[in-house]
């Protein structure tokens, strides 16, 4: 892996990774050229007992520009600049200019509730220069790459101070509320471990309290010798559709190994769960033969420092359709109540996208 750091004009930073020695055609651009001074902040909710982030000026950031206005896109008019430079290079990440959290937030408000600065890192990961690709159409080695470079982003961001959980995840689809169609990610680096994550791995606590294994490489385990959900099985990944599925065609990727992080994963498991990767968004859209719109999140460890044999790296996707046509919308029982319900099983959908033929060329796995 090649990487190369640069300043925008704005102060922001920018990280180039690529397969090969990077090359860059003048200074890293930036749309805007003073800084943001993002100040979010977070006001606690006590019946929840969690934290809600508040940046106004987030309502501001660019909302599905014209293509000839694609901020993701390299800049090819150094009067017009974008957020990347023109240049050789496979991926590129950004402080993002419209942030929830920022390391330098201060002074939150004085209200009726507990009120605290929002002080975390949000970036921006293109993943690729070209805006008419996505993720599942990228060549193995380049998605080897991806995984490469989140690994470097958990780790940067975990030497920040009071940064306790990196979340890389990607919104794909107007569906999901994607502001901008070129292919990218984002990573939010939390001051605390969001409920989510933080209820996952209390359930992971106590079951390897219980049995001395983790509860994720278990169930994959389980997966892998039913047959019934699984979408792939490799040497070193596997990919399923859950038995507890809370979306119609939801799906779970992971190394079969417990390995906690991205900077846990050897070589070996890099390349696999690129194939994993590619497999279960090549089966999405050749599902009803178009873009599947989906959020990706992937869930690992806390940046304590600390040994956690009982969490499992992996990615879970949500896609938000329940047939071809029709979308699965939370409402009643999901958002009052917490609790899913599901108008289809997931061996249904598992049968479905085990149907979906996938193949690609050997030479996409070639670096």
């Amino acid at each position: 892996m090649y990487c190369e750091q640069l300043v925008k004009p704005d102060g922001r930073q920018l990280t180039l990774y690529s397969r090969r020695p990077i090359v860059v055609a003048g200074v890293a651009p930036s749309p805007f050229p003073l800084p943001q001074e993002a100040n979010p902040h977070l006001r606690w909710h006590p019946l929840r007992g969690e934290w809600v982030a508040y940046a106004a000026y987030r309502q501001g950031r660019t909302f599905l520009p014209p293509p000839e206005y694609n901020p993701l896109a390299p800049t090819r008019d150094p009067a017009h600049p974008t957020e990347l430079p023109a240049g050789d290079y496979d991926i590129a990440v950004f402080d993002n200019r419209f942030p929830t959290l920022a390391l330098d937030a201060h002074d939150p408000p004085d209200l009726t509730v507990a009120t605290a600065p929002a002080a975390g890192q949000c970036e921006v990961v293109v993943f690729a220069q070209d805006a008419g690709a996505s993720l599942g159409t990228l060549p193995v080695s380049h998605i080897v790459l991806l995984l490469q470079a989140w690994t470097a982003r958990t780790q940067e961001l975990a030497k920040r101070p009071g940064i306790a959980y990196v979340l890389p995840f990607e919104n794909r689809g107007a569906e999901v509320g994607v502001t901008l169609h070129h292919p990218h990610g984002q990573i939010y680096a939390y001051p605390f471990v969001p409920p989510v994550p933080a209820r996952m791995l209390e359930q992971e606590h106590a079951y390897f309290a219980e049995h001395g294994q983790a509860l994720l490489v278990d169930m994959a385990r389980r997966e892998a010798d039913g047959g019934t959900r699984l979408l792939y099985l490799g040497p070193e990944a596997v990919a399923f559709v859950p038995a507890c599925a809370r979306y119609p065609y939801e799906a779970w990727l992971m190394p079969r190994r417990q390995t906690d992080s991205f900077a846990a994963l050897s070589a070996a498991q890099r390349e696999d769960l690129a194939r994993a990767l590619k497999t279960v968004l090549l089966k999405y859209d050749g599902l009803w033969q178009r873009e599947m719109p989906y959020l990706m999140a992937w869930y690992q460890a806390p940046t304590d420092g600390r040994a956690h044999p009982e969490t499992q790296l992996h990615a879970q996707f949500y896609p938000p359709y329940r047939t071809r046509e029709r979308l699965k919308y939370l409402a009643g029982t999901e958002l009052a109540a917490g609790m899913y319900a599901m108008d289809a099983l997931p061996e249904e959908s598992a049968r479905q996208l085990q149907q979906v033929c996938v193949t690609w060329e050997m030479s996409e796995e070639i670096a």
